[in-house]
C-alpha cells in the first residue's frame, strides 16, 4: 500500500519536472507569441546548456560558474541563430512565416544533434549535493526542492520584466498589437532578438535543472521539444500562465503515472491528459 507521505515525496519530485516543463513551455511562448516562430529547437538549446555546464565541470570549474557558462553560451548560440537563421524567416508573415520557421528550427535540431552525437555521446548530470530534506513524516528530495525555488524565482522575474520594465511593456505591446507598435517607435526586431535569447536561456535553465534531477543526453533533445510543445498547446500557445500551469499540471501526472505504471504508458497518459484537457477546455487562455 502506498503511504501518504510517498504520495507526498512524489508530489514533490512531480512539480519539480513540471517545473522544467514549464520553462520549456514559457520558451516556446515567448518566441511564438513574439514573433510567430515555432521553435523546434528549444530541446536542444537545453542539452546544450546542461551537457556545456557539466563538461565544464569535468574540467575542474566550480558548479555556480559552470552552470552559469552554460546559459551564457547557450544566450549567445541563440543570439546567433536568431540574428542568422531567423532573419530570414521574419522576411516573411502569416502562414508562410510559421512553416519557413518550423522547417528552420527542425533542420538545426537535427544538425545540432548530429554534431552533438558525435562529440558528446554519452550521458551527464550535475549533482547539486543536496542531501534530502525531511518535512513532517515526508523525506523529500532536495535537488526537487531546489528546481522549483528556482523555477519560481525566475518565472517571477519574468513576469516582472514583462509586466513593470519598459522593454517588457513593449514586448507585451507587439503580442498584442505589431502595427501599433511600430507607430509609437517600437523595433519589433530588436524585441524578437532580445526575447528569443531569453528564451534560449530559459530552456538552457530546464535543462540544467532536468540534469541535476537525473541524467541528460543528446536523446533528451527531441524528448524536451515534445514537452514544450504538449506545455505550449495545452496552456494556450500565446500564455504565458498558461504554459506554466499546464506545466506543473502535466509534470504531476507523468510522475504519478511514471511511478504507478511505467514510464511506457506515462508517456500515453501525459499524451491523453493533453488531448482531454484541450477537448474539456478549448478555448486559448490569454496571458
Amino acid at each position: 500500500m502506498v503511504t501518504v507521505s510517498t504520495l507526498a515525496a512524489l508530489a514533490v519530485d512531480g512539480l519539480a519536472f513540471g517545473a522544467s516543463l514549464a520553462l520549456l513551455g514559457v520558451g516556446i511562448t515567448l518566441v511564438y507569441g513574439l514573433g510567430e516562430v515555432l521553435n523546434l529547437a528549444i530541446g536542444a538549446f537545453a542539452v546544450i546548456a546542461a551537457i556545456t555546464a557539466a563538461l565544464l565541470i569535468d574540467r575542474g570549474m566550480s558548479l555556480p560558474i559552470a552552470i552559469l557558462a552554460g546559459l551564457a553560451f547557450v544566450g549567445v548560440f541563440g543570439l546567433l541563430v536568431d540574428r542568422t537563421l531567423l532573419s530570414l524567416v521574419y522576411r516573411s508573415e502569416g502562414e508562410e512565416r510559421i512553416l519557413l520557421g518550423i522547417f528552420t528550427t527542425l533542420g538545426l535540431t537535427v544538425l545540432l544533434e548530429g554534431v552533438m552525437v558525435n562529440y558528446v555521446s554519452s550521458r551527464y548530470s550535475l549533482p547539486l549535493g543536496i542531501s534530502p530534506i525531511d518535512v513532517g513524516a515526508t523525506v523529500v528530495t532536495g535537488t526537487s526542492v531546489v528546481s522549483i525555488i528556482v523555477t519560481a524565482v525566475i518565472i517571477a522575474v519574468l513576469f516582472l520584466f514583462l509586466n513593470r520594465t519598459f522593454l517588457g511593456k513593449a514586448t507585451r505591446t507587439i503580442f498584442q498589437d505589431e502595427r501599433g507598435a511600430r507607430l509609437v517607435g517600437i523595433d519589433p526586431r530588436k524585441l524578437r532578438t532580445l526575447v528569443f535569447v531569453l528564451s534560449a536561456v530559459v530552456a538552457g535553465l530546464a535543462g540544467i535543472l532536468a540534469a541535476a534531477r537525473s541524467n541528460v543526453s543528446v536523446a533528451n533533445s527531441f524528448q524536451f521539444t515534445t514537452f514544450a510543445l504538449i506545455v505550449s498547446i495545452v496552456g494556450g500557445i500565446r500564455s504565458l500562465v498558461g504554459a506554466v500551469v499546464a506545466g506543473l499540471v502535466l509534470g504531476l501526472i507523468n510522475t504519478y503515472a511514471n511511478f504507478f505504471v511505467g514510464s511506457y504508458f506515462a508517456t500515453i497518459i501525459l499524451f491523453g491528459a493533453a488531448i482531454v484537457f484541450l477537448l474539456v477546455r478549448p478555448e486559448v487562455m490569454s496571458s
